[in-house]
């Protein structure tokens, strides 16, 4: 069984094997798609996830997760290729976000002390809320929110929230100017 830190604390948890061998294959499946089968891509992306998922909803695969379950996307949500969605800690996309090619979005973590480092994961879930542009090859660290709005610059890292409303570039990231 796994061991998951998260705010509330440990957790042991059933299936996690399992969760990430089934994502894998999936996944794999998924990365066959022509780019243009939007019908098949999203059927597939829905059967990954759990969910229903919009009309509206585009993905130019390849695209990586770790769990597929732990996500879900609101309307004309659009994820570019190359794309890597760890969800152990939950994803959440809002409605109108763009993600551009080589995103990460990584929920999870190891602990930093040496000695607890092969003991199990730590997670805590992404937000990006409605209307947000993340830019090419940037990465969004676990426990973040992006605020809507909000555009992060290509080949950022992510580590802390960012309000509404801002451009947020470099790394670490910070906000340099608000926007609208």
């Amino acid at each position: 069984m796994a061991k998951i830190w998260t705010a509330a604390g440990p957790t042991e948890v059933s299936g996690f094997r399992e969760r990430v061998e089934r994502a894998i294959r999936m996944t794999e499946r998924l990365n066959t798609l022509p780019y243009d089968d939007l019908e098949a891509i999203r059927a597939t992306w829905s059967e990954l996830t759990g969910q229903p998922v919009d009309e509206t909803f585009t993905l130019i695969p390849p695209l990586y997760c770790d769990h597929g379950i732990n996500i879900r996307v609101g309307r004309n949500v659009f994820i570019n290729q190359r794309c890597q969605l760890n969800d152990t800690g939950g994803i959440e996309i809002g409605d109108d976000v763009m993600i551009g090619p080589g995103v990460s979005l990584i929920t999870s973590g190891h602990p930093v002390e040496p000695a607890s480092r092969r003991d199990g994961i730590t997670a805590a879930p992404i937000r990006i809320e409605r209307n947000v542009w993340i830019g090419a090859s940037a990465m969004i660290l676990q426990g973040v929110t992006i605020g809507e709005h909000s555009v992060i610059g290509a080949g950022a890292i992510v580590t802390h929230d960012i309000p509404p409303s801002t451009l947020a570039v470099g790394v670490p990231a910070k906000v340099i100017r608000n926007i609208g």
